[in-house]
């Protein structure tokens, strides 16, 4: 049986050869140098022409980054809702409208969290005063005819608005109503409501929500700007 060649093993380069492949690559990188600087001795117009086109692309980004953000500010401040849009709404597309809401009148960091583990909150934002808000949404597809939000969810939202959340004004909204011990509870825990009526004055633009409420905590900080 014949035996196959044993392969050879490829000649590592000595330390002659590395040398003369380190001296080749600056003898063709110093040859690239200087072949750029003839052109551009050539051609003097060239470098002035890339920096005019890399300065407008750069204004065209800016200009088009201040487009968005100034479209967002309209499209913020000019949002409004009906209750029937609002009563049509899945659950998860009322916590975003409520976000959205809050974001129109200058809450640039509300977040919609609500989900699994939320710890009873769906909404959290910061007004421009500084105060904390933790919100948990209540929707009723059926609007007012839906059952009343009742103790329980108040009671969740009580036990985690402050203590978990940190929160300076905690809110219940719903496009429903609250029952009468809802009412009660809300009022000696220092929890705020907003129900169908307050929710439909919000949604429609009037004014901020912390104007709509009572008893709301003093600002943080005076208003910016």
């Amino acid at each position: 049986m014949s035996r196959r060649p044993a392969r050879r093993r490829p000649r590592k380069a000595d330390g002659t050869e590395q040398l003369l492949l380190v001296l080749g690559g600056l003898v063709i990188a110093g040859a690239v140098v200087a072949a750029v600087v003839d052109f551009v001795r050539a051609h003097p117009w060239v470098p002035l022409v890339l920096v005019l086109l890399g300065g407008a692309a750069a204004a065209a980004w800016m200009v088009s980054r201040q487009r968005a953000a100034r479209w967002e500010r309209v499209r913020s401040l000019g949002l409004r809702y009906a209750l029937t849009q609002l009563d049509a709404l899945h659950h998860r597309q009322f916590e975003h409208a409520v976000r959205d809401l809050m974001r129109r009148d200058g809450c640039a960091n509300a977040v919609q969290v609500g989900g699994a583990g939320d710890n009873g909150a769906d909404v959290k934002a910061t007004d421009p005063y500084g105060r904390r808000w933790v919100i948990q949404c209540k929707h009723r597809r059926a609007g007012l005819s839906g059952a009343a939000v009742g103790t329980p969810d108040l009671q969740v939202l009580n036990g985690t608005g402050r203590p978990v959340h940190k929160g300076d004004v905690v809110v219940l909204v719903t496009n429903g109503r609250f029952s009468k011990p809802a009412i009660d509870f809300a009022r000696s825990q220092r929890l705020h409501l907003v129900d169908r009526t307050m929710l439909g004055e919000w949604a429609s633009g009037s004014r901020p929500l912390w104007e709509l409420l009572r008893a709301v905590p003093p600002p943080r900080r005076p208003l910016s700007g």
